[in-house]
């Protein structure tokens, strides 16, 4: 992790489908970020060990919330964030992406991590729904990583892309979205 907590390792339970974004894919996503993560409001929408919204709180952004749908894994994410002392800037939701979306109130999101199961094929659908719910500030920022091996889903049209890369079995793009 960079940022304040930088060289600080932390500790998750093994767990099916758990893939946290490779070192250097977040090294590099944060690279295209900089200067623009203080004060945002970040959703990490399918979180695992919640890596990408860590970090974006260690390099400045003002709250994440965290949507974990196993159990043991959101526990052990709630335990990292208070041993980081980011209790009042970090909520952890415990469910599936979608349900919790769908009774999320509020919104207004800055930048949004989307990293689902390569399997599940959910970012289509997800991408409609933060548009459809209102949940995304306008302009926000979106990552997008899923199996190269799979096309880009149809995206919100008023989602520009800004920049996109691969490393091994992930294909990442970082898209801006306008109001």
């Amino acid at each position: 992790m960079g940022g304040e907590h930088g060289g600080r390792r932390l500790h998750f339970p093994d767990a099916k489908g758990l893939r946290p974004t490779a070192d250097r894919v977040r090294e590099t996503l944060f690279n295209w970020l900089q200067g623009e993560l203080r004060g945002r409001r970040v959703l990490d929408l399918f979180a695992g060990s919640g890596a990408l919204g860590l970090e974006a709180l260690s390099r400045g952004a003002a709250t994440a919330t965290f949507v974990e749908r196993t159990r043991p894994v959101a526990l052990q994410l709630q335990k990292n964030i208070d041993l980081l002392g980011l209790q009042g800037r970090a909520r952890v939701e415990t469910g599936d992406a979608a349900r919790v979306l769908a009774r999320e109130s509020g919104g207004g999101y800055d930048l949004v991590f989307l990293d689902p199961p390569f399997a599940d094929r959910l970012l289509g659908p997800i991408c409609r729904q933060l548009e459809e719910k209102g949940q995304l500030a306008a302009p926000a920022w979106i990552y997008l990583e899923q199996d190269s091996s799979q096309a880009w889903p149809d995206l919100p049209p008023n989602w520009e892309l800004h920049r996109e890369g691969q490393a091994g079995q992930a294909a990442f793009r970082l898209m801006r979205r306008s109001g």
